[in-house]
């Protein structure tokens, strides 16, 4: 496995890096794209959050998985077609942000009949309920798959505690 690089902000209000202006940007992209699919459905209730969904994966919502367990939250994000070094990850104490891009051009061989091909710019954003010790986040790639750990600080605490008891 591959260890990726984690830009690590210990103070949510710090928002300085790029990656937090870029998914901005991509947030508001997503709630026009969401809100267009809403209207173009017309009066009816349920499919909000379907609707949203949709506008994720349409525009550059990386297919991922998040787990959780006493210790520690565990992100898995599937990034097929991309190299380690196109892959970035930031971690506040609330949030993980994951972003892959590569300037790769396919050369045109006649029309594309279909594509699943969504972009090769894609983010991932997850928010925790619980604070992560952003200090001990690590991020591995492997054969396409980027895997995040993020200790939860709270589970720090109690095993500080315990230590300086005995």
């Amino acid at each position: 496995m591959q260890e990726i690089r984690v830009q690590k902000v210990k103070q949510p209000e710090d928002r300085k890096l790029p990656i937090f202006r870029d998914v901005e940007k991509v947030m508001a992209r997503i709630r026009d794209r969401a809100f267009a699919l809403f209207s173009g459905r017309g009066e009816g209730e349920g499919h909000a959050l379907d609707d949203w969904l949709a506008a994720e994966r349409e525009i550059c919502w990386a297919a991922s998985e998040l787990t959780e367990d006493d210790k520690e939250y565990v992100m898995q994000v599937a990034l097929a077609g991309f190299e380690p070094g196109e892959v970035s990850v930031s971690a506040t104490p609330r949030e993980l942000i994951v972003h892959a891009a590569t300037k790769e051009e396919h050369a045109e061989k006649g029309k594309v009949a279909w594509s699943q091909f969504s972009s090769n710019d894609v983010y991932r954003r997850v928010e925790f309920d619980a604070e992560i010790n952003v200090d001990k986040v690590t991020a591995k790639f492997r054969n396409g798959l980027l895997k995040i750990v993020a200790p939860k600080a709270a589970q720090l605490k109690q095993e500080i505690g315990v230590a300086s008891a005995a």
